[in-house]
């Protein structure tokens, strides 16, 4: 009989932020990233989050065999942290050459491709499975969307890819009476199976951890591995999903979140038929149960849980159709500076900077925000792929430049 496991999967990113870039710069200065602020968030997480965080899994996985976990890292991310702190890197080699802690595979750029171009998508899917298997030495198995995004045509396609599972979110609208703690498989595939984050458990780590407005602070390792326990009951997995800058960037270190982490995995391990599996390792043991159908977009991010963060207003909606217009003329440049810019500027962080929905009650989101408003984001955005068209124009001599 199988055990009782949950499923850690962390999510590693940083994206490349852009300068103010004024109407002024446009056809002079083609350097559109904020270089100085980039390094300078990066080198704080890496204190922070990274560096910490890499030493309490290598800590679990030395001190319980049965500790395992799953990881994607953005291209975006590894990048920066070649330049920046090699040996954050070098910590997550470490991780994953135990044998127990799995890389997922997902767009190089953290981008929303899916949704605007296939092919550059796909594109975008193979150099991170190239960047992983270069730098890991492992195959990538299980694919993970920007953000979570999901819906059955993207099972149909992670399927025909050849990838054996898939993640999303186990949103309430969708799952109706059914459990998230469950292996499924999605509407209209035969091969690949979907597990779906229980959000409730995650995010009490993830977002209300620290919270003293929340009935449940402080969350003590006790009630916390009792939660999971009950989750767990009748069930075969528990999806706990999550950024991994919830250690020690979302929650500070003084909240407590290392010590309680590290206490509670102790205590589910103490549990007699309690384990951890991987994604590809829980695939691997638990059959789906049945089929979940998703035919519109759902995705881990706010209340909606759907692209609206990305997409929602008319300003992100005109950028995203901007930087995707100039595929076909970019690419045929082959010019590799030029198109890394282009890639770059897909992050789907840009297009969040640009999200209104929040901007009025300046939560969390303005917290993450590099500019004074999304009205700021807007045009800085909008200014750099003005030059990325005279860089066209003017480098390369091609026609069709009004998008």
């Amino acid at each position: 009989m199988s055990k009782r496991g949950i499923v850690l999967y962390l999510h590693v990113h940083q994206p490349y932020r852009l300068r103010n870039y004024s109407v002024f710069d446009t056809a002079i200065n083609h350097d559109y990233f904020d270089d100085d602020k980039n390094e300078q968030v990066f080198r704080k997480v890496a204190d922070k989050s990274y560096r910490p965080m890499n030493a309490m899994l290598a800590k679990l996985l030395d001190k319980h065999p049965d500790f395992k976990l799953s990881l994607s890292i953005t291209g975006t991310f590894i990048e920066q942290a070649q330049m920046w702190a090699p040996d954050v890197i070098d910590g997550f080699k470490k991780l994953v050459d135990t044998g127990r802690v799995e890389i997922i595979s997902e767009t190089y750029y953290h981008s929303l491709a899916f949704f605007y171009n296939k092919a550059e998508f796909e594109h975008q899917v193979k150099i991170h499975k190239d960047k992983i298997r270069e730098l890991f030495g492992v195959e990538t198995s299980v694919f993970r969307n920007t953000e979570l995004s999901y819906n059955d045509e993207m099972a149909k396609w992670a399927e025909n890819y050849g990838f054996k599972g898939i993640l999303a979110e186990g949103w309430d609208p969708i799952l109706q009476w059914r459990s998230p703690n469950m292996m499924y498989r999605p509407a209209g595939t035969k091969n690949i199976s979907l597990l779906l984050k229980n959000y409730k458990l995650s995010d009490d780590v993830a977002f209300r951890f620290s919270d003293k407005d929340w009935a449940s602070w402080p969350l003590s390792a006790d009630n916390y591995n009792e939660w999971v326990n009950m989750a767990a009951d009748n069930n075969s997995i528990v999806n706990l999903f999550m950024d991994y800058e919830t250690f020690g960037e979302h929650q500070w270190h003084d909240t407590g979140i290392f010590d309680f982490y590290e206490t509670f995995v102790g205590k589910w391990l103490d549990g007699e038929n309690n384990t951890f599996y991987t994604v590809s390792g829980a695939i691997d043991e638990f059959e789906p149960v049945s089929e979940i159908s998703m035919p519109y977009t759902v995705t881990w991010a706010d209340t909606e849980r759907d692209l609206t963060a990305w997409t929602g207003n008319s300003m992100q909606q005109e950028a995203l159709h901007y930087i995707y217009a100039l595929q076909d003329d970019i690419l045929r440049t082959g010019d590799e500076k030029l198109i890394d810019d282009w890639r770059k500027l897909q992050t789907s962080d840009n297009f969040y900077y640009i999200c209104t929905k929040w901007f009025a009650d300046g939560d969390v989101h303005a917290y993450f925000s590099p500019y004074d408003s999304p009205y700021d984001a807007f045009l800085y955005y909008l200014n750099v792929v003005r030059d990325l068209r005279y860089r066209l124009h003017h480098d390369h001599h091609t026609g069709g430049l009004n998008g």
